[in-house]
């Protein structure tokens, strides 16, 4: 590829249509057609109809949890967590996450309290948790990013040493293991995503799970599930149900679950093979897990070695339909309202906002192939060829 063949640059993109970062796995039409027959006979749509409670139990079943409470999104999850749990006060959770994970808590009217992360792994750094803690912390929220995991057996004894409570937002964790114990299994509860970017999808949706019967209770309760389970005191309530149609492309998304898994890793393996010898590039290996779902693609641009800095490099791959995007920017303490309302925290996360420049998401997932992924790393390869001509040639 010379110079003048990158579309950022007047030649035609590399690809017809624009690639996505999300995982965008739906069963074939014949399946959607059978499932939704079904829903529109039995005119039966939504709070805990039977796909729902299928759902459910078929989930409590592949992870091996007490109970899975299926919701509307992750986002009413993590909201329903804080209130079923009673916290109160402060929670403490990384500045390198969705924005969802800190307004669960503004929501719910709970100070979230940031905390810095590897600058490897993107997960929070473990060994600054416990300077944070104080009389009014209630809770550590854990996040597992990227088909990884923050360390929760470190987390549970870090917890109970401090006597405070321990969740995690495991959004991007649907599958992963951590010593052969599934995600869904770690702390008083764990919150999943079904966002239709995610390796399981209902399109949107997600889910909590628990092993503790009363919580468990509470969280139906705050759902408002009507007669799913037996009636237990609560202050609020939400309309966090999940509907017919959500849970019917779940269940054909945990049958296809193994397939898709299988699919992200040989892509990923992939990537790591077309980019090991680019210089500047490196790929996030998924931290802390005996098994991965494989369902993000991270890499780290080193403007010093690759010779363009992460925003160009995206802005290079865009013009040649390829959506890589930033994950995340910026980080949560940077954001409104609070950069605002937390100041303090301007100056104190360095690896935040190191990640926050350097990471970038990469297309994996149902709409690529292999030799995509080749074209992508090619790319890539020759912009770090031509990587001075093409910053000359960008400022003009």
């Amino acid at each position: 590829m010379n110079l003048p063949s990158f579309a950022l640059l007047g030649a035609a993109p590399a690809f017809e249509r624009p690639i996505p970062v999300g995982q965008l796995y739906f069963p074939a039409w014949d399946r959607y057609e059978a499932a939704f027959r079904g829903i529109f006979e039995r005119q039966y749509y939504t709070n805990q109809g039977p796909l729902a409670i299928e759902l459910e139990s078929r989930l409590q079943a592949f992870l091996g949890v007490r109970h899975v409470i299926c919701v509307s999104n992750a986002t009413i999850g993590l909201m329903m967590v804080a209130e079923a749990m009673q916290l109160r006060g402060k929670v403490i959770l990384p500045a390198f996450t969705f924005a969802a994970s800190a307004q669960s808590l503004s929501w719910t009217g709970l100070e979230p309290v940031f905390c810095d992360v590897d600058k490897h792994t993107g997960q929070i750094a473990l060994d600054q948790l416990a300077g944070l803690i104080d009389d009014d912390t209630s809770a550590i929220m854990g996040v597992n990013l990227w088909g990884g995991a923050c360390d929760p057996l470190a987390l549970e004894a870090l917890a109970r040493e401090h006597n405070v409570q321990l969740y995690f937002d495991s959004a991007h964790a649907f599958g992963c293991e951590v010593q052969g114990r599934k995600i869904g299994n770690f702390g008083q509860a764990e919150v999943l995503s079904f966002h239709a970017t995610k390796v399981l999808s209902a399109g949107e949706g997600g889910c909590i799970c628990t092993s503790d019967d009363q919580l468990a209770a509470r969280l139906r309760n705050i759902r408002s599930s009507y007669g799913a389970g037996h009636a237990v005191p609560v202050v609020k309530t939400s309309n966090g149900r999940m509907s017919e149609a959500q849970a019917a492309i779940a269940l054909m998304s945990l049958e296809d679950f193994p397939a898709n898994q299988a699919n992200n890793q040989q892509q990923y393996e992939a990537y790591a093979s077309g980019l090991r010898n680019v210089p500047g590039v490196s790929l996030t290996v998924p931290a802390g897990v005996s098994f991965s779902n494989y369902q993000y693609l991270v890499c780290n641009i080193d403007p010093a070695a690759f010779g363009l800095p992460r925003d160009m490099v995206m802005d290079l791959l865009k013009a040649e339909n390829v959506l890589a995007r930033r994950y995340f920017y910026p980080g949560i303490h940077r954001c409104t309202p609070y950069v605002d309302d937390f100041p303090q925290y301007q100056d104190v996360l360095p690896q935040t906002d190191a990640l926050c420049t350097s990471v970038m998401q990469l297309p994996i997932g149902a709409l690529l192939t292999l030799d995509d992924i080749a074209r992508i790393c090619q790319i890539l390869a020759h912009a770090q060829q031509h990587a001075d001509a093409i910053a000359q040639a960008m400022q003009v």
